[in-house]
């Protein structure tokens, strides 16, 4: 039985059309038809994709029983340098599992945000997001904690640009509380602060409070990076504007808590993982993010998210940015309430793809409860 035929005959075993299965691996029908008729053989990250959707193993679907898949499976762990039985043991325990990784340094709110989470995992600091990335598609972790957007700053800066090259899946979002507080090293006072270090955003949302203390704000690469060298120099006059976290880790004293100038400055995590993990329909209201872009003609955006509008869906984010130098080809980030799973997400996602150039799907993912609170 080749390959295209166990495809097929798995597919109708899960009850699924070409169509369907496209749509779980995110290609063309007519992809998958010339898969199933042998014409294209898909890639070995598309068969697992395909195992998942269909529930089969990868390996027999890739290889088939008996004499002929032990060979081959044997043959590729040879040429990885490795026993077949420790790839059997590496594939059922992978590594980077309960890990969870991050961009900055200890004390960062990312850090803050991975420890609440996820309290089960540990934390995996990173110099910037491309490496945070790579640790999870590289295996060194099992997840990845993504600031995407501030309740006061806006969308943060490159990832719109970093998540449609992933190959990762949006599994889950988090609001992370950004409570700032005020440290110094042991013995400081209020009356004796002359200067405080931090983030310059930080150092902006905290403006009056920095003003009333008369102090002079410092400029520095990141919150828990200020703690960090506030905590090294050892001056009574210097603080630093950090997390609570930044200021246990660091061996700081809290002058000050919730220095904020507004109250309820929140950051929205996205929480990246290799696997795909849609939620069930029945464990409540989940949201689906995706990129796109349409033919650069007129009223394209508009036929575009008519589907949306005609199937009742509710856009809850929808954004733009140009991805070429001429600056003739924009691409959308959109975030939708629903499931493609159900039926008028699913139709409007069909005639958005009608109507685009290119759609990708980031990630199908339960809502958090911090949406329900207002």
């Amino acid at each position: 039985m080749t390959l295209g035929e166990r495809m097929r005959r798995s597919r109708r075993a899960a009850k699924l059309s070409q169509a369907e299965l496209a749509a779980a691996v995110e290609v063309s029908q007519p992809t998958v038809a010339r898969w199933e008729r042998g014409e294209v053989e898909p890639s070995q990250a598309a068969i697992r994709r395909i195992a998942r959707a269909l529930g089969a193993a990868p390996e027999w679907l890739a290889f088939g029983d008996g004499a002929e898949a032990q060979a081959r499976s044997q043959a590729r762990s040879q040429a990885q340098g490795k026993p077949a039985a420790l790839a059997r043991r590496e594939a059922a325990a992978p590594a980077g599992a309960g890990v969870i990784a991050f961009q900055g340094i200890p004390g960062a709110f990312s850090h803050l945000a991975c420890r609440e989470a996820y309290p089960g995992h540990e934390p995996l600091p990173c110099v910037s997001f491309e490496a945070a990335f790579a640790a999870v598609e590289e295996g060194a972790a099992e997840l990845c904690m993504i600031p995407i957007e501030n309740s006061l700053g806006g969308r943060v800066a490159d990832m719109h640009h970093l998540l449609p090259d992933s190959s990762l899946y949006i599994v889950a979002e988090h609001f992370q509380p950004v409570q700032h507080h005020l440290l110094a090293p042991p013995g400081a006072t209020l009356e004796g602060l002359k200067r405080v270090f931090s983030h310059v955003q930080a150092l902006a949302q905290c403006k009056e409070h920095v003003r009333e203390l008369g102090l002079e704000a410092v400029a520095r690469a990141d919150t828990a990076g200020a703690a960090k060298e506030v905590a090294a120099l050892g001056d009574p006059q210097v603080g630093a504007i950090a997390s609570g976290l930044a200021g246990e880790i660091y061996g700081l004293e809290t002058l000050r808590t919730r220095i904020e100038d507004r109250i309820g400055n929140t950051t929205r995590m996205v929480v990246m993982s290799r696997r795909r993990q849609e939620p069930d329909l029945a464990d409540g209201p989940c949201v689906t993010s995706f990129i796109f872009q349409v033919r650069s003609v007129p009223a394209a955006l508009y036929k575009s998210l008519g589907g949306f509008a005609t199937n009742g869906i509710n856009i809850i984010k929808l954004e733009s940015y140009i991805t070429d130098s001429g600056f003739t080809v924009a691409q959308f980030y959109a975030e939708i309430e629903g499931h493609p799973a159900q039926k008028p997400v699913d139709r409007a996602l069909d005639e958005l793809q009608y109507f685009s150039t290119k759609l990708k799907i980031l990630g199908v993912y339960p809502q958090d409860d911090f949406r329900r609170q207002g």
